[in-house]
This record gives C-alpha cells, sequence and structure tokens, in this order.
C-alpha cells in the first residue's frame, strides 16, 4: 500500500511540470527597430561619450546632493511607493497558496466517540454503552494534476507576481521622475520670484525718479502713471510666483510623504547640479525592459498560463483520499498491535455535459487578446514617449542658446534707451517698451532652462529610468513557499 502511495506520488511530481497552455512566444514589437536619430549637432558628436540610461541609477544621475536626499526621502515615506510594495508582498503570499496546491495536504486526525444505543433497538433488551476511538494520519481530496490544471494556475500566480514587482519598480521610477521635476520647477520659480523682486525694486526707484520730476514740471502726468502701471505690473508678478513658490512646496511635500526640509530647499536653477546626459542608444529594443512593458509582458503570460487552466478542465480531474492509522474500543488499546487501519479511495470526475467549461476557454482566449493588445499598446506608448523627449532634446539647447543671446540684446537695448531718456533725447514710454521686453526675455530663458533639464530626467524615465540598482524579480519568489 505505501508503495503504491509513494508510486502515485512520484507521477504526479513528474507530470507537475506539463501543461496545456499554448507555448508562449514574445509578441514582435509593433514599433520601428531604431529610435528616431538626434538631429542636434552636439548630440550626434558627443554620443559615444554620453552613458546609456541603464548603466547608471538614480544617484548617478542626479548628481545634486540636495535633490539626492529630496528623492531618498520620497522613496522611504511616499505612500503611493509604499502601497505598491505592499501589493507586490501580497501577490507573493498569493503566489505562494496557489504553488502550494501542487502538494498534499496532510492532516493527522484524533477522534473519540462514545455512545449509549435505546433497549428499543437491541434485541437483547438492554441500553448498550460503545466507545471507539481512531487516530489517522492522511491526505483529503489531493488533486493528481495530470492535465496541469493546477500547474497552469501556479504559473498564472507566477505572472500576476511578477507584474506587482514591475508595478513597483515603474511606481518608483515615475516617483524619482516627478520628484525631479517637481523640484526643478520649485527652482525655477523662486528664481522667477527673485527676477519679479528684482525688477519691482527697479520700477520703484524709477517710479520714485519720475515722481520728483513731476514734481518739478519736468515731466508729464503721463509718464508718471506709466511709470506707476510698470511697478504694479511687477508687483503683481511677485505675488503670483510666491503663490507658485507655495503650490511647488505643497506638492514636493506630498510626494516626499513628510515634512519638508528647509535647508536643501533650491534657491534657484542655476544652484542645481545638472541631471547627466544620457544616450538613448538606437535600436527601439531598449524600451522592452521598461517595467510597465514587462509588466504588461507578465500580465500577457499569465492569461496564457490560463488558457492552460481552462483546457484542462475539459478532461477528467483525478483526486485522493488515503489515510493510515489505529482505531479500538479502548482508549489504553489504542496502539496496540493488529489495531491499525487504512483507506484509499481514488475519485475521477469526467464532465459530461458542463457549456461553462467551453464559454470559461473563449474567455480565456478573450483575455489573452486583451493583454495582447495592451502589451502592444504599451510599447506604442513608450516609443511615442522616447520619440518626444528626443525631439525636445534635439532643439532645446538651441533654443536657450538663442534666448541667452536675445537677453543680451534686450538688456543692452534698455540700458541704451533709459540713457537717452536720462539725457531727453526720447521719452518713457520707449523705456517701458525696453523694460518689458528685458523682462519677457528673461523670464523665457529661465523656462527654458528648466525645460531642458527637466527633458533630460523625462527621458531618463522614459527609458527606463536605469534601473541597475534594482534587482530583477525571480522566477520563484523565496517567500511563500
Amino acid at each position: 500500500m505505501k508503495i503504491q502511495i509513494f508510486a502515485l506520488l512520484g507521477i504526479t511530481f513528474l507530470l507537475g511540470g506539463c501543461t496545456m497552455a499554448p507555448k508562449y512566444t514574445r509578441p514582435a514589437a509593433p514599433i520601428p527597430k531604431q529610435l528616431p536619430k538626434s538631429v542636434a549637432p552636439d548630440a550626434t558628436k558627443n554620443a559615444a561619450i554620453q552613458p546609456m540610461s541603464s548603466d547608471i541609477g538614480w544617484q548617478q544621475f542626479f548628481p545634486d546632493k540636495k535633490l539626492q536626499s529630496i528623492i531618498q526621502l520620497a522613496l522611504e515615506n511616499n505612500r503611493d511607493l509604499r502601497l505598491a510594495a505592499l501589493n507586490v508582498e501580497k501577490a507573493r503570499s498569493l503566489y505562494g497558496i496557489q504553488r502550494a496546491e501542487l502538494l498534499p495536504s496532510i492532516n493527522a486526525v484524533g477522534t473519540g466517540n462514545r455512545a449509549r444505543t435505546s433497549s428499543d433497538l437491541l434485541r437483547t433488551g438492554e441500553p448498550q454503552r460503545t466507545e471507539q476511538y481512531s487516530v489517522h494520519l492522511g491526505i483529503t481530496s489531493w488533486e493528481l494534476d495530470f492535465f496541469g490544471r493546477i500547474q497552469s494556475l501556479k504559473n498564472q500566480a507566477l505572472q500576476q507576481y511578477l507584474s506587482t514587482e514591475y508595478a513597483r519598480r515603474s511606481a518608483q521610477i515615475a516617483l524619482v521622475a516627478e520628484v525631479a521635476q517637481t523640484y526643478l520647477t520649485l527652482a525655477s520659480d523662486q528664481e522667477n520670484l527673485k527676477l519679479a523682486q528684482t525688477t519691482y525694486e527697479t520700477q520703484k526707484d524709477a517710479h520714485k525718479l519720475i515722481q520728483k520730476s513731476y514734481e518739478a514740471g519736468m515731466v508729464s502726468e503721463l509718464d508718471l502713471e506709466r511709470a506707476q502701471t510698470q511697478m504694479d505690473a511687477a508687483r503683481g508678478a511677485m505675488a503670483r510666483y510666491t503663490q507658485l513658490v507655495s503650490l511647488d512646496k505643497n506638492a514636493l511635500e506630498l510626494l516626499l510623504g513628510s515634512p519638508l526640509p528647509v535647508d536643501i530647499l533650491p534657491a534657484s536653477l542655476d544652484k542645481i547640479e545638472p541631471p547627466l546626459v544620457i544616450s538613448p542608444g538606437l535600436s527601439s529594443e531598449v524600451l522592452l525592459q521598461r517595467p510597465d512593458i514587462l509588466m504588461a509582458e507578465s500580465l500577457l503570460k499569465g492569461e496564457n498560463a490560463a488558457i492552460g487552466a481552462a483546457r484542462a478542465t475539459l478532461f477528467p480531474r483525478i483526486s485522493l483520499t488515503t489515510a493510515i492509522g489505529t482505531a479500538s474500543r479502548e482508549l489504553s488499546g489504542l496502539f496496540k498491535s493488529g489495531n491499525n487501519t487504512w483507506n484509499f479511495t481514488p475519485q475521477v470526475a469526467l464532465p459530461i455535459f458542463d457549456p461553462r467549461t467551453w464559454s470559461a476557454l473563449k474567455v480565456s482566449k478573450a483575455n489573452r487578446k486583451i493583454a495582447l493588445a495592451q502589451y502592444e499598446k504599451a510599447i506604442q506608448t513608450a516609443f511615442r514617449e522616447v520619440a518626444d523627449a528626443l525631439a525636445v532634446r534635439n532643439t532645446v539647447g538651441q533654443q536657450v542658446n538663442a534666448q541667452q543671446s536675445i537677453v543680451k540684446s534686450a538688456r543692452k537695448v534698455y540700458d541704451l534707451t533709459n540713457a537717452r531718456y536720462t539725457q531727453g533725447i526720447d521719452g518713457y514710454l520707449g523705456v517701458l517698451d525696453a523694460q518689458r521686453s528685458l523682462y519677457a526675455a528673461q523670464q523665457g530663458l529661465i523656462s527654458l532652462r528648466l525645460a531642458e533639464l527637466a527633458n533630460r530626467v523625462r527621458l531618463y524615465a522614459v527609458l527606463g529610468g536605469g534601473d541597475k540598482a534594482e534587482s530583477a524579480p525571480k522566477e520563484s519568489p523565496s517567500k511563500g513557499k
């Protein structure tokens, strides 16, 4: 009897790796084989010395120490990332439960029974008392997975676990990028606020001079009102950027999940050590290593395994119940020689007519098609994001250079116009126009510098964020075994 049981166990373990799921092959990526080529002169010239995003972690990509501290705080305290990590832990445990279905559940059961039988039920006419004690060790309704139903469900649970791990990694990359971009935005708004304050002080001094000239009858009331308008505009800009700085701090504090340390706040963009310039490479296959695409592929593999489980339900299900033990009428004789017992109850359930199984198979095939479409869409979205980031990268540097030249020329025009007004050659209207042009040019330069740095962060994130420091999830999680 024991030999038969062990033989069945051995056969089951050998067949445990067999499934009826279709063989999985990675679908062809519905995107061009090459990423868009760079058209920026410097990008092509320096491509050989620029690191790949997959070769560096976020600590190397963001060399600024204050920004590193901000990102580290967010990784430790952000609640969305914490929820993603808890979902990974939950999926790992569910995978362990599903994998355990391949193994028999062995239970030890001890029972004791004492009963009194009525005299009306016995021929002797006398009531009778009976006692029975037993101890059994056995397996209850263990399904022998000959057709791979449980194995397919285990594979599906594994892919669901992997998808949650990839989702966590994707959430971490998104969090790092969001924190960095918010930090850079805060720095640019701080710089705009200082610019507005400087402009206001300049306009305030100019208004005082014009006020004295007006009182002396040297200028008209029109020049005085124009100076007042320009000063009020600068004061309004100060209020607006003060508001934006407060909103940026609130957003950053929410991302951090903790109070924002004042000592690591940025003063301006030029005080931040800029992120590295990275090379996207040439082949679009680099996108297949993005965590969100790996997550979509894991879900596709899971639906592929679900087809195997649905197919297996069309075949007989074989289960086994067996136990060995001992029984006696007296508790003291429970373990005496000759009182051993055993039972062996195999059961075969053959589906004859159950339309639900065929419908379930159709549902699993439809789910696989849905997962395939979502996987392909994820790849196309990734390609679009990288292409957009490269398009900005190819031109934003030229825009910054052009804007710097505009600021230089606008400042010179303002100085010359102001000197002509002071000498009484031109009216104050020309000074106002020159000052407005200079202020707008300076604001435009700050915006373009922010766009350039933010685009570096964006390109780094859409290329996968440089997951070098992360350990890839294993096919067999150590926990949950």
